[in-house]
């Protein structure tokens, strides 16, 4: 049985489910009214502003029909229609989280144990099939992290990767980069050096939020690929020390690339970002491209420096990765905010080739909350 009561002032109404009591302001709801005169058919971007909405606005009465909550608001005298449903969905009366560095449903953390379950989508059914394609978005979205194999090999196959999701970011390493050894590099990832488990472009604002990188040549020994869930590096340092979390989290690292010319690029953020209530969103590791830190203050630079060195131990824990070899034709997709990558140093025999580029996630959350919701319309019919 649902009911609704109200406030005395009108200034909230208390909805009541099977499941739930919340509550709803009705400043609130009035800013969220679905009508035609508060927002456009098609596109549902507001019409009016918050002045348009009166400063007094309250609660003259609400009643629950089926599935409806029916609000008339003073001193418009307008009615609006929500669905419960929906209400659910968009929810505010709840209790925050306790612990800093959550993560919101459908984020999954990982380790090891992820090896024999990475989400793997083939080419040409990703590129056909509607199906296979949410379904590995959808992976992408949980886990941070996906691979592509069977794709063709052919210079420049990466791209046809970013066109499923979305699309390049150009940098000024191009529109794309070559992996492999070089002489005189402009960076340690284009030698056959090992390079540590690390997040790309730190130094940008804002940071290129995907990267793709896709095998061409893979005839050398060693090189294997790993990726760390940075999230899960997080939050086992977090229980195992949070004061060095939240060093981490408190005071902003700095990184810098200056190593081509007419570059020169910085940044300022924490190597553990999280939103003002906690949320983990980001995390930024690599030591490469770490610049001297001047934002922690002298008693607690010492610390600092532990925390790091610990975030470090666990991000090189091997029992946090999983390790994969990329033949031609593969490709494996990263959240550069939330996953690392790594790569074991490889040997100067046979060839070693991939490429790699940057894309961003709004694109790719874009493209699978587009395909979920045309799937939740076609089923509602």
């Amino acid at each position: 049985m649902t009911s609704v009561t109200l406030d005395p002032s009108g200034s909230y109404l208390t909805l009541k489910t099977a499941h739930a009591t919340r509550r709803f302001h009705a400043i609130w709801l009035r800013d969220n009214a679905a009508d035609a005169e508060t927002r456009a058919p098609g596109n549902w971007q507001r019409l009016i502003t918050l002045r348009d909405i009166p400063v007094e606005t309250r609660i003259k009465n609400a009643t629950v029909k089926d599935d409806t909550l029916e609000v008339r608001f003073d001193p418009e005298g307008k009615v609006v229609s929500y669905g419960l449903a929906w209400l659910d969905a968009h929810a505010y009366d709840d209790a925050p989280p306790q612990a800093r560095g959550w993560t919101e449903p459908g984020v999954d953390l990982w380790d090891a144990g992820l090896m024999d379950h990475v989400p793997t989508g083939d080419f040409a059914e990703l590129s056909q099939s509607r199906g296979a394609l949410s379904q590995w978005l959808e992976g992408m979205n949980r886990y941070g992290f996906g691979k592509v194999v069977n794709g063709p090999i052919e210079d420049g196959a990466l791209f046809r990767i970013v066109d499923l999701f979305g699309y390049v970011r150009e940098t000024n390493y191009g529109r794309h980069f070559e992996v492999r050894t070089e002489v005189n590099p402009t960076n340690l990832a284009f030698t056959g050096a090992g390079l540590q488990a690390h997040t790309d472009n730190p130094y940008r604002d804002p940071i290129p939020t995907v990267q793709v990188l896709y095998c061409l040549e893979s005839s050398a020994a060693g090189g294997e690929n790993m990726v760390v869930d940075g999230f899960a590096a997080a939050r086992r340092l977090r229980d195992d020390n949070e004061r060095y979390f939240d060093l981490l989290a408190d005071h902003c690292a700095r990184f810098e690339y200056a190593g081509e010319a007419g570059v020169c690029l910085t940044s300022r953020r924490p190597m553990i970002e999280l939103a003002p209530d906690g949320e983990l969103t980001a995390v930024r590791f690599n030591n490469r491209s770490m610049a001297a830190v001047t934002d922690v203050p002298f008693d607690r630079m010492a610390d600092y420096y532990a925390a790091y060195r610990r975030l470090g131990e666990i991000i090189d824990d091997e029992a946090m990765a999983v390790t994969f070899r990329l033949n031609p034709g593969e490709a494996f997709v990263v959240d550069n905010t939330r996953v690392l990558h790594a790569r074991k140093g490889y040997s100067g025999q046979g060839t070693r080739w991939l490429q790699g580029c940057y894309a961003d996630k709004d694109g790719l959350r874009s493209t699978y909350d587009a395909m979920r919701r045309a799937q939740t319309q076609e089923a509602a019919q």
